[in-house]
Formats: structure tokens, C-alpha cells, sequence
């Protein structure tokens, strides 16, 4: 009996006769217009809106370069995500095509990984969104909002992976206007056109009248990419999500083709504009956060609770797709037998409510752990997960290596998306990612944080490994 049955058995095939299965049993559910702004909202994360002050006042204006190198890295490796999720598209992504490329082993570890890395955030975005709402409304306690915050988008994924869709079209959409707002307005100021502005505008004088553009150093710009990569985590949701879409492969091929505009506009485009209305050192940049900063010299009132409802929204939407994308690596496991056979099932609306609920029960675990445990327990959550991005970037790439051969030689025809300069442009993104993950060893700031997501991944691997040995034993005659 193939997978797909027994999932139609478990109740994915009893739902909406008007809302087509995917290959896996899960429903299709998401619409173009949700996958749309799911790619583009997927680059946006609050670490944008937060973290950047600090990449500025550790490298100055050529912070720039940090993000573009990223930048980068992010579009090699969704081109090369985009080429395997095009051919084949699936819940559990890299993870399944680790699977079949590089063995079980690889699959499982990866996906337990990253499942691991989003229940961690469910807790730290649930965390952050509760302390604004508590600003607000401080009658509630900072804990009680942090549980109603998770319980409402429980429930929203509980619903049916349109609601999922819904929520989440409304939540990319309000980060992406007011980023685009933002460059807008920005630039206007920046070149002194903007009417009733309080920035006298210097045009690009700022990226290199205090210091130059590398005021502490060239070497700053690795402390910079340091400093920026785990913001861009989040761009590679769209493959999964893609395989509960009306039309997958024109989905991801989209997604894919539309990186680089969308890295450059919302990362590159607004951090240009803080560095262009304000002294790379200017002490409000770090004090009030970067954004905020850059809408105060232009004189917009009221800068700081606008820039915390879109905080607010950008924390709610990591929630929304944290939570959606480690139910979907669960359900993803579960199928593959590497995880709870309940994780595999889906409801009458083709929802995986058990790998939905389970990743909740860790998520209100870690939440616990953060108000409970926050110097201990929590804190080395948070420091062993904090590297894994980096390690699905690498995995990803050695993954499109081998699917590239199996490709080729059983489906050609399904290599719609391909990906540059192979394999010499995926060895060269590969080896840096790996530069990344060596010179954290080195920086005092992240040697903690990648030496316990080694130790982490090291065990998972080890037991992904066992795993493959045992069951090829028994099935060897």
C-alpha cells in the first residue's frame, strides 16, 4: 500500500470535494496569492526590524556588503532548492530529497533539526510579541499573552491550511507595504524632495563622512554576515508550503525566480536608506533601533508604535509559519516513518492535526522553559539551535549535488528550474556557508552558539545513523 493511501485512509481524502489532494494526502488548499505573499513575507522576519542596529554599529555603512553576501548565499540556495522542489514537490522539502540523495539517515537528521530549530522560535517570537502586547496592555502578564498569542495561531493552523494562508496573506502583506513605504519615503528624504521633512538630506554623503565605508575595518564585514544570516532564515517555507498548493511547480518556480528582487528591495533597500539619513554611528540607531531611528530624523510621528505594530505583525507571522512549517516537517517524518506514525495522519480537511499539536506541546514547553528556566534551560535551546540554519543551507546543497544525477537520469523533463553555473556555483556556495560556519568557531560572540548546534546536530546524525543500520539489518536476509 503506497504512503498516499494509507493517508487517504487515515481521513485525507474525506474532506471538501472541491479542494483538490496533494500527492501526499495533505489539501491544496493554499491559493496563488497565499504562496505569493508567503515567499515574499518569508525573507521578512523581525530579526529585520530589530537586529539590524547592531550589524550597523559593528560594521558601519558596509554592513551593506554583509547583507548582499548573504543575500547571496540565500539566492544560490534557494535556486537550488527551487530546482528540486520544481521537479518534485513535497511537505518535507530538503529534508525528503536528503532522504532519497544522500540516505535516510540524512533526511531524518536534517528534519528533526529543523523542526527543532522552529519549535525553538515559536517560544522566542512568542516571547517577543507578548512583551509589546503587555506595553500596551500591561494589566495582562507578559506569560499569559505569550500562551494566548500561541494559542490563537494554534487554532488558525488547526482550521484548514487555507486559514493558515489567510492569516499569513495579511501578515506578509502589512510587513511588505511597510518596508516598501518605508524605501519610498526614505529615499524621498534622502535626496531632499520628501515635502515637510525634518532630514535635511545628504544624499549618499553619509556612507562615507564618518570613517568611510569601512570604518572599522574590511574584517568588520565578517562580523557583519555573522551578525545578519539567521535574519534570512524563513525564505525556504515557500517549498513546503508549496506542496498543499493548487499549482506546486508553478508555485516554487515563481518563488524562486523572484528572490533576488525581493532580498534586494526589502534587505538591501531599506538598510540603504537608514545609512543614507543617518551617520552610520549615530547613537539613536542602537538606542531606538535602526528603523525607528531613520523615520525620526524625517519626522514622522509616533515612529515608535508604528514601528512596534509592525514588529507585532512581523512576530506573528514567524509564529503563523513557524508553527505551519515544523507541523509539516513532522507530518513529512511521520510519512517517512521517522517520526510518530500519528504525525502522518491528516483530518477530514487534510490537516496533520497530531504533528500540529505535538509541535505546539513543545512550543508552550519551551515557552515555559523561557519564564522559568531563561539562564539555563532555555538558554541552551536558544544556543543549540541557533547555528541550523546553516546547516539545512549545507545540506540543501550536497542534497542538489546527487538529486541533480537522479534527475537527469530518470525525469529530465521535470528539471524546469535549474540551477547556475552547476556544480561549480553550488560548491562555491557550499564552501561558504561552511567559512561561515568555521569563522563562528572564532568569533567569541557565536562560538557557544555553533559549538553547542554541532554538539546537537552531531547526536541527532548519530542517531539517524543507528536508525539506518537497524533497519537495513533487518530487512538484509
Amino acid at each position: 500500500m503506497s504512503s498516499t493511501t494509507t493517508l487517504q485512509k487515515a481521513g485525507g481524502s474525506s474532506g471538501d470535494p472541491g479542494t483538490p489532494e496533494s500527492s501526499d494526502g495533505l489539501k491544496a488548499g493554499l491559493k496563488n496569492r497565499h504562496l505569493s505573499m508567503i515567499a515574499i513575507g518569508g525573507v521578512i522576519g523581525a530579526g529585520l526590524f530589530v537586529g539590524s542596529g547592531g550589524g550597523i554599529a559593528k560594521t558601519g555603512p558596509a554592513i551593506l556588503i554583509s547583507y548582499a553576501l548573504v543575500g547571496a548565499m540565500v539566492v544560490f540556495v534557494m535556486r537550488m532548492l527551487g530546482e528540486m522542489a520544481a521537479a518534485s514537490p513535497n511537505s518535507g522539502s530538503f529534508s525528503a530529497y536528503a532522504d532519497r540523495a544522500l540516505g535516510r539517515w540524512a533526511g531524518f537528521s536534517i528534519g528533526w533539526l529543523y523542526w527543532f530549530f522552529w519549535v525553538v522560535v515559536l517560544a522566542v517570537e512568542a516571547t517577543a510579541g507578548a512583551a509589546i502586547l503587555e506595553n500596551w496592555i500591561p494589566s495582562v502578564p507578559q506569560w499569559a499573552w505569550a500562551l494566548i498569542v500561541m494559542a490563537v495561531l494554534t487554532v488558525t493552523n488547526l482550521g484548514s491550511v487555507a486559514s493558515y494562508g489567510e492569516f499569513e496573506f495579511w501578515f506578509a502583506g502589512i510587513k511588505v507595504v511597510a518596508i516598501g513605504a518605508f524605501v519610498i519615503v526614505g529615499m524621498l528624504a534622502v535626496f531632499g524632495v520628501l515635502p515637510g521633512s525634518d532630514n535635511p538630506g545628504a544624499g549618499l554623503a553619509h556612507l562615507t563622512d564618518t570613517g568611510g565605508f569601512f570604518p572599522n575595518g574590511v574584517g568588520a564585514v565578517l562580523t557583519g554576515v555573522l551578525m545578519v544570516v539567521f535574519s534570512f532564515m524563513g525564505s525556504e517555507i515557500v517549498t513546503l508550503a508549496a506542496g498543499e498548493s493548487e499549482d506546486p511547480r508553478r508555485a516554487v518556480t515563481k518563488a524562486t525566480n523572484s528572490v533576488i528582487w525581493r532580498i534586494g528591495v526589502f534587505y538591501l533597500g531599506s538598510i540603504f536608506v537608514v545609512l543614507t539619513l543617518l551617520p552610520w554611528n549615530d547613537p539613536s540607531i542602537t538606542e531606538k533601533g535602526s528603523y525607528v531611528a531613520a523615520l525620526d530624523s524625517i519626522g514622522i510621528a509616533h515612529a515608535g508604535t508604528i514601528m512596534e505594530v509592525i514588529v507585532l505583525t512581523a512576530v506573528l507571522s514567524c509564529l503563523n509559519s513557524g508553527l505551519y512549517t515544523a507541523s509539516r516537517m513532522a507530518f513529512s517524518l511521520g510519512e517517512r516513518g521517522d517520526a510518530p506514525k500519528a504525525f502522518a495522519k491528516v483530518n477530514a480537511k487534510g490537516v496533520p492535526t497530531a504533528a500540529i499539536l505535538g509541535s505546539t506541546v513543545f512550543g508552550f514547553v519551551a515557552v515555559y522553559f523561557n519564564y522559568a528556566f531563561k539562564d539555563t534551560v532555555f538558554d541552551f535551546l536558544l544556543n543549540s539551535s541557533g547555528a541550523i540554519a546553516l546547516f539545512v543551507w549545507l545540506v540543501i546543497c550536497f542534497t542538489q549535488l546527487r538529486m541533480r544525477g537522479i534527475l537527469v537520469r530518470e525525469a529530465p523533463e521535470k528539471l524546469t528550474v535549474k540551477m547556475w553555473l552547476f556544480p561549480w556555483l553550488t560548491w562555491a556556495t557550499a564552501a561558504m556557508i561552511m567559512f561561515v560556519i568555521g569563522y563562528m568557531f572564532f568569533d567569541d560572540g557565536n562560538r557557544q552558539v555553533v559549538s553547542l548546534s554541532v554538539l546537537v546536530a552531531a547526536v541527532v546524525v548519530a542517531i539517524g545513523v543507528v536508525r539506518d543500520r537497524a533497519r537495513k539489518t533487518e530487512l538484509t536476509p
